[in-house]
């Protein structure tokens, strides 16, 4: 079963998937005359513009920085110290660079899909908003089966069996834990978490999220600083392998031009989240009137997850050469740390743990508002039953087994909202200027009245 499953995997991703991501990515790029690149001053100024607003206690939604944080802590995780480096460890080096590319059409995918969540939104009993992919679709495939399905794929998403093994594992075998302990502590910590609702995520992702990021960035510079002499080689064989694939090389079996492509675009992609809609959901309880600016913070999003923190990763594990050596690709940051930093076998899954539950936070989250859409009587009963049985099945198995599981349904939910914002491509404004768009409240009310009946 496991490797039917990871044949589909493949042959989703390299056939559909990464086409997909390239095609769409160039095409809305073209179509916003490239304002991932040309509006990237302006995004930085919207989101340190946002640090300063402050939000009313009885207005609708949170505050739109909460958003932000909730939706950045299910980006930046585990993802970018772990499962980026096997792009590197399979593709090569050149791998690094169809990750950027990938980042660049991502941030306008991305943009786009929150954009739209925003667009179609409706407003919801507990004062805030409910929208993402399931609410844009319905739009085009009205009364059809498909909104239904990207529900019961986020729900399968959101529970990320992956991450929680990768943290369960490490904890209890890095301090001697008893495994069956550290499973029911974190599941309970997950649950108290995602019942929070998105508020609570963005609360805990916002006060933990910023420590990693200086703690992290300011170690690997400090690394990079011992090894800048490397750097320019490992700059040329980033670009060299790019267009012509890897050969042989200590450890590293070699690549061809094609693994190279497919395996930078699939991490990109997984470690992006682009195209899943995970982050339209979080983002549409935003309380602010304007969708472009909160979908702008999602550019915001891929440039500090890609451009910086995965290539701090995959830098530290090139300048090392450790790429070559034959290691789990959960070790390959930590050793290149250790090198210079004392008990990183102690730090290291302190960190993991901090990673790992801001992203499975979020998705949780996400997970539970789309089983609450499906079936508001027993949504939320099925989901935590169905999380609690999958995240302790997980934990018991590999997480080769588990990331295989997550990326099937990951490129599902990729091609299904990837058709749906090709289709509403003349409902996105790109322009950062522009009035709002959103649906008037009276269409809200309405709209939100139907959902609670049914």
């Amino acid at each position: 079963m496991i490797e039917s499953l990871e044949f589909l995997e493949h042959f989703l991703w390299t056939y559909c998937g990464v086409p997909l991501v390239i095609i769409l990515g160039l095409y809305l790029s073209i179509k916003s005359k490239f304002f991932q690149i040309r509006q990237l001053p302006a995004v930085f100024k919207t989101f340190f513009s946002l640090i300063r607003v402050r939000h009313a206690t009885n207005e609708r939604g949170i505050h739109p920085l909460q958003a932000f944080f909730a939706a950045v802590g299910g980006c930046i995780g585990i993802g970018n110290i772990v499962a980026i480096c096997t792009a590197v460890q399979i593709g090569g080096p050149g791998a690094l660079f169809w990750i950027w590319v990938t980042a660049i059409a991502g941030m306008i995918i991305k943009y786009s899909e929150v954009y739209l969540g925003l667009r179609f939104r409706v407003m919801n009993e507990q004062g805030g908003y409910d929208g993402g992919p399931m609410y844009f679709l319905a739009q085009i495939f009205k009364n059809s089966w498909i909104p239904k399905l990207v529900c019961i794929l986020l729900c399968i998403y959101g529970v990320e069996v992956y991450l929680f093994s990768v943290v369960s594992t490490s904890l209890a075998h890095n301090f001697g834990l008893n495994f069956y302990a550290v499973i029911a502590v974190l599941l309970a910590l997950v649950i108290f978490a995602g019942s929070g609702g998105v508020r609570r995520v963005g609360v805990i992702s916002s006060k933990s999220l910023p420590i990693f990021v200086i703690i992290y960035l300011s170690m690997g510079g400090w690394v990079l600083l011992h090894h800048l002499s490397e750097l320019p080689e490992v700059l040329r064989q980033v670009f060299v392998s790019a267009f012509s694939g890897h050969a042989a090389i200590g450890g590293f079996a070699g690549a061809g031009l094609m693994t190279t492509i497919s395996h930078g675009i699939r991490r990109g992609c997984y470690t992006g989240d682009i195209g899943i809609g995970y982050a339209s959901v979080i983002h549409s309880e935003s309380s602010t009137q304007m969708p472009e600016k909160q979908a702008s913070l999602a550019v915001f999003d891929i440039f500090l997850d890609t451009f910086i923190v995965c290539t701090m990763s995959l830098f530290l594990v090139m300048v090392t050469q450790l790429w070559q050596e034959p290691l789990e690709a959960g070790m390959l940051v930590q050793v290149a740390l250790s090198q210079y930093f004392p008990y990183m076998q102690f730090f290291m899954p302190i960190f993991l743990f901090m990673l790992g539950y801001n992203t499975i936070n979020a998705y949780f989250c996400v997970g539970l508002k789309c089983a609450r859409h499906l079936s508001a009587r027993w949504g939320k009963v099925c989901y935590y039953t169905y999380a609690i049985l999958m995240l302790t099945i997980f934990s018991f198995l590999g997480t080769n087994e588990a990331q295989t599981a997550m990326a099937i349904a990951g490129v599902s939910l990729l091609l299904l909202n990837g058709v749906g914002i090709f289709m509403l491509r003349n409902e996105i404004s790109f322009d950062l200027a522009a009035p709002s768009r959103v649906t008037t409240p009276s269409v809200l009310a309405t709209s939100a009245n139907a959902i609670i009946t049914e």
